[in-house]
C-alpha cells in the first residue's frame, strides 16, 4: 500500500509495507482453529480419532446392535469424505505414491499459483476397517475399529524419529530423548510417523490382546504434508492409520493409550490429545 503527504511544498512519497498475506493462507481460516508452523519447534499437534464420544469412552453390547450404531454411524460419516469418487478429479487430486515417500513439495504458501491439488487417500488402504467388507468396523464382532489421524497444521512438516546410533541395533528418539516402543524398533520407517498403542494401566497388559494397523504404512507418511490451508488446498485429505483391537477382554473396563512419534512432535500433561490420546472400551458379553 502505498500514499502520499506534503512537506514543504514538496511531495514525499511513503511506502507503506504492510502484511497482506490472507488469513486464509496462514490458517485456513478460522474455522478450522489451526497453527501455522514457522521454524522447527516441536508443534502442539493434536492426535484424535473417530468414533468420539464423551470423555473418549467406548461402551457397547455385543448382544444389543443398537448400542454400537452410533459408533459405526460416526465412522461412515468420517470417512465418507474419502470415497474415491469424491477424488477422481484430475484438476484437485493425484496419486503420490503406495508407500510412504518423502514431502510433496507445491511451492511457497505465498506464491501465486493459486490452489494447490492434494494427494489421494481411498479408504480402500484401510483394509478391514475401510468399511468396504465390514460395515460394522469390527464393532458386531468385538474387534473394533478406530480411525486415527493429525489434526491439520498449516505448512507443518512432521519429522520421523531420529536414529541415536546407526545399524541393525538402532536406537530411535521421538522427542524428549524416548525411544521408541520395542514392538516399532525394526519396523520403523524412513518417511513415516508411526503410531503405536498399547495398555494405559499395568494390570490391562494381558487384556488387550492383538492390535492391527491399517494405511499407507503403519502411521502417516510424509507425502501428504505440508497442508497449504483451507483457501489453497480446500479438497485436502489428510491420512488416515484405521488401529482394529481383535481381542479385547469382554465385561471390564480397558484402557489404551495411543501415541505418535515424531522429532518434532510433542506431549503434554495439560492437552491429552497432545501427540497422544486415551481411549477407554467396555464391552459387554
Amino acid at each position: 500500500m502505498s500514499g502520499y503527504c506534503r512537506s514543504g511544498g514538496t511531495d514525499i512519497h511513503v511506502l507503506l509495507l504492510i502484511d497482506t498475506v490472507r488469513e486464509d493462507r496462514r490458517t485456513g481460516g478460522p474455522e478450522d482453529r489451526l497453527r501455522y508452523a514457522t521454524g522447527t519447534s516441536r508443534r502442539s499437534t493434536g492426535l484424535s480419532h473417530t468414533p468420539r464420544s464423551l470423555k473418549s469412552e467406548i461402551s457397547f453390547s455385543l448382544s444389543d446392535p443398537s448400542s454400537y450404531k452410533k459408533y459405526t454411524d460416526s465412522v461412515d460419516s468420517f470417512l465418507s469424505q474419502y470415497d474415491e469418487p469424491r477424488q477422481a478429479d484430475q484438476m484437485k487430486f493425484e496419486d503420490c505414491g503406495d508407500s510412504p515417500m518423502s514431502y510433496t513439495d507445491r511451492g511457497s504458501l505465498d506464491s501465486d499459483q493459486g490452489q494447490r491439488k492434494a494427494c489421494r487417500f481411498p479408504r480402500s488402504l484401510l483394509a478391514g476397517c475401510s468399511g468396504e467388507g465390514d460395515a460394522h468396523y469390527g464393532f458386531k464382532d468385538g474387534k473394533p475399529c478406530i480411525i486415527v489421524k493429525l489434526n491439520r497444521i498449516v505448512n507443518f512438516r512432521p519429522k520421523v524419529p531420529a536414529a541415536r546410533r546407526a545399524g541393525p541395533t538402532a536406537l530411535w528418539a521421538p522427542t524428549d530423548n524416548q525411544t521408541l516402543p520395542e514392538a516399532l524398533q525394526t519396523r520403523a520407517q524412513p518417511n513415516l510417523i508411526p503410531i503405536f498403542c498399547k495398555n494405559k494401566r499395568d494390570e490391562d497388559v494381558d487384556k488387550i490382546g492383538g492390535i492391527k494397523y491399517f494405511g499407507l504404512g503403519e502411521g502417516f507418511p510424509l507425502q501428504y504434508y505440508p497442508y497449504y490451508g483451507k483457501l489453497l488446498q480446500p479438497q485436502y485429505l489428510q491420512p488416515l492409520l484405521a488401529i482394529q483391537f481383535t481381542n479385547l477382554s469382554r465385561d471390564t473396563e480397558l484402557r489404551i493409550e495411543c501415541k505418535a512419534y515424531g522429532a518434532n512432535i510433542g506431549y503434554s500433561d495439560k492437552d491429552r490429545y497432545q501427540g497422544r490420546f486415551d481411549v477407554k472400551f467396555t464391552i459387554a458379553s
